[in-house]
């Protein structure tokens, strides 16, 4: 029987099945037509039993989601196979591998679930007698060979704002790399694009937010479409199953307000254009803009850091959207939210943990789409934070949050949504941990692309300092024996060649912050001059520190990558670089190394005392590696028998 929620709406309206084909009909609306109303919508669409909409706001239902071959439709409507189901969920599931070329993004890794094939379709055959279908794997799309948006299945009610919005841009329109992104989010495989960068960061940025809004539109027409037919039932049949859990669909994760900020007007611009209501808009724009840093003229910041840094850098946030057809409600309840825009920092503080008494964490039990957004940062802020929070979706809800069991789609109801869950991760460069949580954690049932394009040259060709760079190789076989050999390596062959020669001006750059512990206690169990910047340190003994390591009052400055990142600030004085770990960015090691050239020179220009650059590596460092000198170079280096490998300026470039 149908739930008592089903209320009878106070006009009339239309049984859209019994709609002949290419006839007209019109609708008979009542008094209330110039007004808007109530319609109930169906939990967990909403923890409120009402949403306002206009009348005939739920006839409007364009002929793509009626289409069979709306990705949409494909991915959400069936129930994955046995088959398919015990594949991902194995402790590591299979995968097979196929490589494509494309235009723009260049090479793509695309990795399918290995399924049987041949029990994968006697199956298909038993079920379709049954009157029943499997969700299958797709087929790779097409490279697409023009920009036309009806091609990714965009809703008509957002097109023509997309198109307004695109006119605005420099392009005027898609611009390749947004063409065969969407391509591939559409289709809704996981996407794994480690290349954003200054050029591209606000194109890859629209392509998500269309993505986001398209499937959320989408959900809540047929969800209003169903709600139609439904006034003319007493009972829900299997395939009005149109919902999850709880309400919220998409969850967004940015490391700053800055970056929430652009996210969400680019959702009002796709959604409303220039028009419609925003709800709560002034306090939106006061909390999330404002409070730039302000960057120095003299000695600036440089251009990538000028970009991230810009806007509101708040890192503790969490907002709540609501869409319908004219209106984008900001700060609504979680439980009544479509989108979840946040920082990690934000919903690890609203999760709580274990033993603690005011936990929620149900909004995230049908997260549909995961987006992260400059996923470098979350390395840089606190990775636990990222993988706190992915630990805690999808998890059976504490509460029935007034959840409608008869319209939650059947794959919910047993726990897979997991595999339904589209994800797409966006970062600057390849790195270890967001790499291993995309192959390890996001198995979406249809399969993910990483984009694996090779460095050339690396960032070793932008030094200018002309030293010698010493590879080290140090050989472990595993990653947890690499942290013990690399301390080895370093306080039996590095240190004591420069406790002998008695040097000073030695920088020691560290990524880790438990290795920077860990030298930072040998060095005071063995009595060293050092000092030590971290990202703890106080202004006062970052200015003394900094102060006696150029002036050679101590020999060694003990340095953090998550100072650096977070500061930028321009080391004077080094003559002798240690890198006790390559660097997780790239363009660090060049900028490092190009530090050296301020140290001290005698009055005809040239440096007083030879200069060094040495580099402590193993095979778990390949990512890093082949970010400093190349993809084809790294490979070299890892399978050569020498241990060790010198470069100079000029071989780099």
């Amino acid at each position: 029987m149908i739930s008592s929620k089903y209320k009878r709406k106070k006009y009339n309206l239309l049984n859209l099945a019994e709609i002949p084909e290419k006839k007209k009909v019109k609708r008979k609306i009542a008094k209330a037509d110039t007004q808007k109303q109530k319609v109930v919508t169906n939990q967990p669409e909403s923890k409120e039993k009402e949403v306002e909409i206009s009348p005939g706001d739920e006839f409007e239902t364009s002929a793509d989601e009626n289409e069979e071959n709306d990705p949409f439709l494909l991915h959400l409507k069936y129930e994955i196979s046995p088959q398919l189901h015990s594949v991902l969920s194995e402790k590591s599931p299979k995968f097979t591998k196929d490589v494509f070329n494309w235009p723009s993004l260049g090479k793509l890794l695309y990795l399918k679930p290995e399924v049987n094939t041949n029990s994968e379709q006697s199956l298909s055959k038993i079920v379709l007698n049954e009157k029943q279908v499997f969700a299958s794997v797709r087929k790779f799309p097409d490279v697409p060979q023009n920009s036309d948006l009806s091609n990714l299945h965009i809703k008509s009610q957002i097109t023509y704002n997309i198109e307004n919005t695109l006119k605005k841009t420099e392009n005027g329109s898609l611009t390749p790399i947004q063409n065969e992104l969407l391509t591939l989010i559409s289709n809704y495989y996981n996407v794994y694009y480690p290349e954003v960068n200054q050029t591209n960061n606000d194109q890859v940025r629209l392509a998500y937010c269309i993505h986001a809004i398209n499937h959320v539109i989408k959900t809540r027409l047929k969800i209003l479409h169903h709600n139609a037919k439904l006034q003319s039932r007493l009972d829900v049949p299997e395939e009005f199953r149109d919902q999850g859990l709880v309400r919220p669909k998409v969850l967004i994760l940015v490391p700053f307000k800055s970056m929430a900020y652009s996210v969400i007007l680019s959702f009002i611009s796709i959604l409303l254009g220039d028009g419609g209501n925003i709800m709560n808009k002034k306090r939106f724009i006061e909390e999330y803009s404002g409070d730039t840093l302000i960057m120095p003229e003299k000695n600036p910041k440089p251009l990538d850091y000028q970009q991230l840094f810009s806007g509101n850098t708040d890192d503790n946030f969490k907002i709540g959207l609501t869409v319908t057809k004219k209106c984008l409600k900001l700060y609504a309840d979680f439980y009544a939210s479509d989108i979840i825009v946040a920082s990690p920092l934000g919903l690890r503080v609203l999760i709580g943990t274990e033993g603690e008494g005011s936990r929620d964490y149900d909004f995230l039990a049908s997260i549909e789409i995961l987006i992260m957004d400059q996923a470098q940062v979350f390395t840089m802020q606190n990775w636990e934070h990222v993988l706190h929070v992915m630990e805690h979706m999808h998890l059976q809800p504490q509460r029935s949050h007034d959840t409608d069991l008869s319209r939650a789609r059947t794959w919910a109801l047993n726990g897979w949504a997991r595999y339904y869950l589209q994800s797409l991760v966006f970062s600057a460069n390849p790195l270890p941990e967001v790499t291993g949580l995309f192959n390890s954690k996001l198995n979406n049932y249809n399969g993910k692309i990483i984009i694996t394009n090779p460095v050339i040259p690396g960032s070793i060709s932008q030094v200018i300092v002309h030293a010698p760079q010493m590879f080290h190789y140090i050989s472990s076989s595993n990653v947890t024996e690499a942290i013990d050999d690399r301390f080895q390596s370093f306080i039996s062959n590095i240190l004591p060649r420069l406790k002998e020669s008695n040097q000073k001006h030695v920088l020691i750059y560290i990524p880790s912050y438990f290795d920077f512990v860990r030298l930072r206690n040998y060095f005071k169990k063995q009595e060293l001059y050092f000092v030590q910047i971290c990202e703890y340190t106080n202004e006062k003994k970052i200015v003394r520190a900094r102060s006696k390591f150029f002036h050679g009052e101590t020999q060694y400055l003990l340095y953090t990558e998550r100072f650096h990142f977070f500061r930028r600030i321009q080391l004077r004085g080094i003559e002798h670089l240690i890198f006790y770990q390559l660097p997780s960015f790239p363009l660090f090691y060049s900028e490092m190394c190009n530090f050296l050239q301020d140290h001290k020179k005698d009055g005809k220009g040239n440096h007083e005392h030879k200069m060094s650059i040495d580099v402590l590596y193993t095979k778990f460092d390949v990512t890093q590696l082949a970010g400093v000198v190349g993809t084809e170079r790294a490979t070299r280096m890892l399978t050569s028998e020498k241990s060790v490998h010198m470069f100079m300026t000029d071989n780099a470039k």
